[in-house]
């Protein structure tokens, strides 16, 4: 039997071409904006340009062959831009939020670390490709923790006293008068901490199953001044202690549980009747076609890497990945015992729930 060859279109093979060159530039690139973060070479760009290779090199205390060829690449990238007459390099205004400012909700700095972490973790990933098995949070390599709450603090710092317990319906008011509070999935406690640092009258807890965690936010809680009023323990979502909570709190954590119905219903029971669960959730829409887009290709990578995986090793009831997606939401809400559920507020990268018993 014959077999006929593929027919290929040039100009799509092209196509494909480009696009994986360009991201395994990406990757390769990833790296040299770590370097880039981490030894100022972003922040002299933005304060001091342009440079040339020279200059920089001796403002950031680095040297100068590195940097000639850190900086081509940063050009070659297109984050910064090169005048051949002057051999000097600028970052673009529109680049230092992504680059260069630490406390800016786009910084793509630490998207890059996170990568990185997945990147040494993927040994792991491949054998529970072929196993089934999942892989704990606290098993992955232990850069992971601190980059992940680097992702998600500035985000928080920028949207959560600002804007998102503001969309609540009454919600800030009973915490400025003085509520009893649970951060459920605290991790490195950045949430905590910032609603504590907001409302001096209300007393807070944060639960989380990873001890590392709790040990950094516990730290935390004393360099910001607010360990009086702020606790950290270890607890599953669906067995933390207490009742009568007048607010609850889980940020990004209900995706990558097992179990994601009873640490709901487990939380249902915890609030006062007239309490008040908010859901922070990756931005996702409801079908999968909707959600074939740039932030929903670092969602799904995210979601096979760690969210999948991290559900899976608690027992994989109900693994729900990355993108949900809002209707999803509601209806384990509705489930769980949660009579009122709405969307209360929304960012190009989170999605924010507001459920009421």
């Amino acid at each position: 039997m014959t077999v006929e060859p593929l027919s290929i279109d040039q100009e799509r093979l092209n196509s494909a071409v480009g696009k994986f060159l360009g991201d395994a530039g990406a990757a390769l690139s990833g790296a040299l904006v770590l370097i880039g973060d981490r030894l100022g070479l972003y922040k002299a760009l933005a304060e001091q340009g342009p440079l040339s290779a020279e200059e920089l090199a001796r403002r950031t205390q680095t040297h100068e062959r590195y940097v000639r060829e850190w900086l081509a690449n940063q050009a070659a990238s297109g984050y910064v831009t090169y005048d051949a007459a002057s051999q000097c390099f600028t970052l673009p205004p529109e680049h230092v939020p992504l680059l260069a400012d630490p406390g800016s909700e786009l910084n793509m700095c630490s998207l890059f670390g996170a990568a990185q972490v997945l990147f040494a973790d993927e040994p792991k990933a491949t054998a529970a490709f072929r196993t089934g098995e999942g892989i704990a949070w606290g098993d992955h390599d232990p850069r992971l923790f601190g980059a992940t709450d680097r992702l998600f603090r500035t985000g928080y710092a920028a949207n959560l006293v600002q804007k998102w317990i503001p969309a609540l319906d009454g919600v800030d008011i009973k915490l400025r008068i003085g509520s009893s509070v649970a951060d459920i999935g605290c991790g490195y406690g950045s949430s905590t901490i910032m609603m504590a640092q907001a409302y001096p009258y209300s007393r807070f807890v944060g639960y989380d199953s990873h001890k590392p965690s709790l040990e950094a936010a516990r730290a935390e809680a004393a360099k910001a001044g607010v360990a009086g009023r702020v606790h950290f323990e270890l607890a599953l979502a669906d067995g933390f202690a207490g009742t009568d909570y007048d607010f609850i709190t889980c940020f990004d954590c209900i995706h990558d549980m097992g179990d994601p119905l009873s640490a709901l219903q487990h939380i249902c029971n915890a609030l006062k009747r007239d309490g008040t669960l908010m859901i922070v959730e990756p931005f996702a829409n409801d079908s999968l076609e909707e959600n074939l887009t740039p932030i929903g290709r670092i969602f799904y990578g995210a979601s096979t890497l760690l969210c999948t995986p991290a559900a899976t090793a608690q027992g994989g009831h109900r693994t729900l990945g990355a993108q949900a997606g809002e209707a999803r939401m509601r209806s384990l809400a509705g489930e769980a015992g949660f009579t009122r559920f709405r969307r209360a507020s929304e960012t190009p990268f989170n999605l924010i729930y507001e459920a009421r018993p």
